[in-house]
């Protein structure tokens, strides 16, 4: 229970951290933002792989390969059904207009406040699986994954914040909500894998799937639409890498 409370504070504190950097920051160039968002995405990547889908794979059980693959599947697909009654995250980032036709009479403050929540949530519910592998290191390395890489995602939403009028105070106390949603995900991640160690394979796939589905519809869009798409993968690829090694780093500790 102690490692639960340390990695959820870590990863609620995170975003709180990446929020008071992009205020001290303000503007990042679009240059800079493609290659932190980039490095963020490889980091989920390996975090989604390395400490939860392979995991699930390798579990006791019959049909575990089965549950993983169903498990990715369901999380993609309900994640890509909530993204279609909130505007997509890297096009508020970037203050460009989507049509959604349940926000018509929504502002853009809550809007933008809601696409963040539904990518959030997911991630938390990751971290609080996690647990589930019982190994401390796939726990570190899904939960510590999801901690920095909430950094540098935290800072470059803060310029779209303030351009739409809000204050650097509510921006601070929204990164404050962001944070406690990112626990209650964690929370309910936690309390499920309690529930029954059968269906352990499909929790673990599909908080796998969730992350896949954020880096690939949000992430990796934002990071190739402004013309640095190659650093942007080397980016990717270094987060990507940086998971790893700390995974085995973990391993020999």
């Amino acid at each position: 229970m102690s490692l639960f409370l340390i990695t959820a504070a870590a990863v609620g504190i995170s975003s709180v951290a990446g929020t008071a950097f992009g205020v001290l920051i303000r503007k990042i160039p679009h240059k800079y933002n493609d290659l932190i968002l980039g490095c963020a995405s490889g980091i989920m990547l390996a975090a989604a792989i390395v400490g939860l889908i392979l995991p699930a794979m390798e579990s006791e059980g019959k049909y575990s390969l089965a549950m993983t693959v169903c498990g990715v599947l369901a999380g993609a697909t309900l994640v890509s059904i909530l993204d279609r009654i909130t505007p997509h995250l890297h096009k508020l980032a970037g203050l460009d207009q989507e049509e959604h036709t349940h926000n018509a009479g929504t502002g853009k403050v809550l809007l933008f406040i809601s696409a963040i929540a539904i990518h959030k949530f997911p991630e938390g519910l990751a971290a609080g699986v996690s647990f589930g592998t019982e190994n401390t290191g796939d726990i570190l390395t899904v939960t510590g994954s999801i901690a920095l890489q909430n950094i540098p995602e935290a800072m470059v939403i803060v310029a779209p914040l303030l351009a739409i009028g809000v204050t650097i105070k509510r921006t601070l106390l929204i990164s404050v909500g962001i944070g406690v949603i990112s626990m209650l995900g964690m929370g309910l991640g936690f309390g499920l894998i309690k529930v029954t160690s059968m269906l352990m394979p499909f929790f673990l796939s599909f908080a796998g799937g969730t992350m896949l589905y954020v880096i690939s519809d949000e992430m990796i869009p934002e990071t190739h639409s402004h013309g640095f798409e190659k650093q942007a993968t080397f980016s990717m690829i270094g987060g990507f890498l940086l998971v790893l090694v700390l995974q085995k780093l973990l391993e020999n500790a």
